[in-house]
């Protein structure tokens, strides 16, 4: 599915619905977490026939056929329009990194989505390490087969499952995901990977005056899916924020955890600043405000 998303392009309508396609999906999820317990979500979607043989689907089409439905823009030999072709592509070239390649993986696909910024992509070796994931599958439903989308792995029995299941397994590939980047970002090769975003300012700055732009880093105020969003932590004043993007808006905090800006800080101890002393005063006619 995410494939077929990879190969129509980035148009401007699509980037501006992701936000609400993303809102959709985490609603559905929820209905589904409501109406099954997780420990039985992913039972649900086996064939029982053939000795209850254990039947995966097929997520995603071919390649041939996705490089065959691929559209194929008509020629422009109008000089004058040339130049704002390849603007708008500049401009939206942020949107979906990699789209133009066939053989690009559902991570890379997914990390390179404006709004998700802030994930680094997690080696495939971490994931097929299942000490890595003990104790997800109790809390992501159909999590074989998120897993087996997030690992791009291919399977046959795609047509036993309707279109609103297959949005559910892709909304679970999110959720999965997102668990196992927070652990992840908490190894040696996770904080390598983001300490390039945070000296990229990927992360944002502190919106307070006094930090001087500070850089930030991710952080929850939990570890338990569905709690609170994702906020930005500086580490100049040791105060939490909301990111500035609209995109951010949906991101769970759990995909980044409570536990990874003080480890990278205590990690990357030359990057910690030295904490400012100096706060705003309050004046009238340039008296000051005086508390009561």
């Amino acid at each position: 599915m995410y494939k077929e998303r990879r190969v129509s392009g980035g148009s401007k309508t699509e980037m501006m619905g992701r936000v609400g396609d993303r809102k959709r999906l985490n609603e559905a999820l929820d209905k589904q977490l409501e109406r099954s317990s997780p420990s039985t979500s992913t039972t649900t979607l086996r064939d029982t026939t053939n000795g209850g043989k254990d039947h995966r689907f097929h997520l995603s089409k071919s390649k041939d056929h996705l490089r065959n439905s691929a559209p194929t823009p008509p020629p422009d030999n109008n000089n004058n329009k040339c130049s704002d072709v390849e603007s708008e592509t500049d401009s939206e070239a942020s949107d979906i990194s990699g789209s133009d390649g066939e053989d690009t993986s559902w991570i890379s696909w997914y990390c390179g989505l404006r709004g998700n910024e802030f994930f680094c992509e997690v080696d495939d070796d971490y994931i097929q390490d299942d000490f890595n994931l003990c104790g997800l599958s109790s809390l992501v439903p159909y999590y074989d087969y998120a897993l087996d989308l997030i690992l791009d792995v291919e399977s046959s029995h795609g047509d036993m499952f309707t279109e609103e299941q297959n949005e559910l397994v892709e909304s679970a590939a999110e959720m999965l995901y997102g668990l196992i980047h927070a652990r992840y970002i908490l190894t040696t090769k996770g904080l390598t990977a983001m300490l390039e975003k945070y000296k990229n300012a990927e992360f944002g700055r502190c919106p307070r005056v006094y930090c001087c732009g500070q850089p930030c880093l991710p952080v929850g105020q939990s570890d338990i899916p569905r709690q609170s969003r994702v906020n930005i932590y500086c580490p100049r004043c040791e105060d939490v924020y909301t990111p500035r993007s609209r995109y951010h808006e949906n991101i769970d905090g759990a995909y980044f955890g409570t536990t990874f800006p003080h480890l990278f800080l205590m990690t990357y101890g030359h990057l910690k600043p030295q904490k400012i002393s100096q706060s705003y005063v309050p004046r009238v006619f340039g008296f000051k405000v005086h508390k009561p």
